[in-house]
């Protein structure tokens, strides 16, 4: 148990913080008004228009800080609190998912690579964790060993995550001077969303690795 902990507790904290910086972060900057009175869902759409992508489509989803950019249906789905407010968060949020249909757009390879990689992620990150302890209760080592490669194909998908988001803040950031859409002013405060948003794609690619560390101690240490 003390292993355990000492693994899970240091990034599930750093996660904690990232999440109340998110949302604290967030909620200072969309109690402020961009000048130019633009909401979140007309920003995506005069973006998406200025890089040429009148295919990407821009809807509503439910939930808060729910935004994404769908590579799939080429749709850029806003949350409620960005598509329908003029504020400066939404503009740094909007910017955000609109680099990643810019990526998606111009075949940005980090993010090709983690879009075939999803399949698997996904199964990994849903049966890994299952398959690890039901081959260690059964003492089917091999299984156990499965269940360690499919999570770590999962743990692989974080990792690659990184540098298809950091590159879309980039490009956020980019954009948002580069088209006079924001201010000197307001470029600093879209920038901390941005960064604060940042921060829980590395809480959560540190607690996916520690995680896959921790099964591969468990197995290495049983077979001692």
């Amino acid at each position: 148990m003390g292993l355990y902990l000492a693994f899970i507790i240091p990034p599930l904290l750093l996660m904690l913080y990232a999440q109340w910086r998110v949302s604290s972060t967030f909620g200072k900057y969309s109690k402020v008004a961009n000048d130019r009175g633009m909401t979140g869902l007309a920003a995506a759409r005069w973006l998406l228009d200025q890089h040429n992508l009148q295919n990407v489509q821009v809807e509503l989803s439910k939930g808060k800080l729910s935004d994404h950019y769908d590579p799939r249906s080429k749709v850029l789905r806003l949350s409620p609190d960005v598509a329908n407010k003029a504020s400066v968060a939404a503009l740094g949020i909007v910017a955000h998912e609109v680099g990643h249909a810019v990526q998606h757009a111009t075949a940005y390879a980090p993010l090709k690579v983690r879009n075939a990689m999803y399949p698997v992620a996904s199964l990994g990150s849903k049966f890994g964790f299952l398959l690890v302890f039901v081959g260690l209760i059964l003492s089917i080592t091999n299984l156990a060993w499965a269940g360690v490669a499919l999570f770590g194909a999962a743990v692989l998908f974080s990792v690659i995550t990184l540098p298809v988001e950091f590159n879309a803040s980039t490009r956020a950031r980019t954009m948002l001077r580069s088209t006079g859409l924001v201010s000197v002013s307001e470029a600093s405060g879209a920038s901390a969303v941005l960064s604060a948003a940042a921060l829980t794609y590395v809480a959560a690619m540190l607690q996916a690795v520690m995680q896959l560390l921790y099964f591969v101690m468990l197995l290495v240490g049983g077979r001692r």
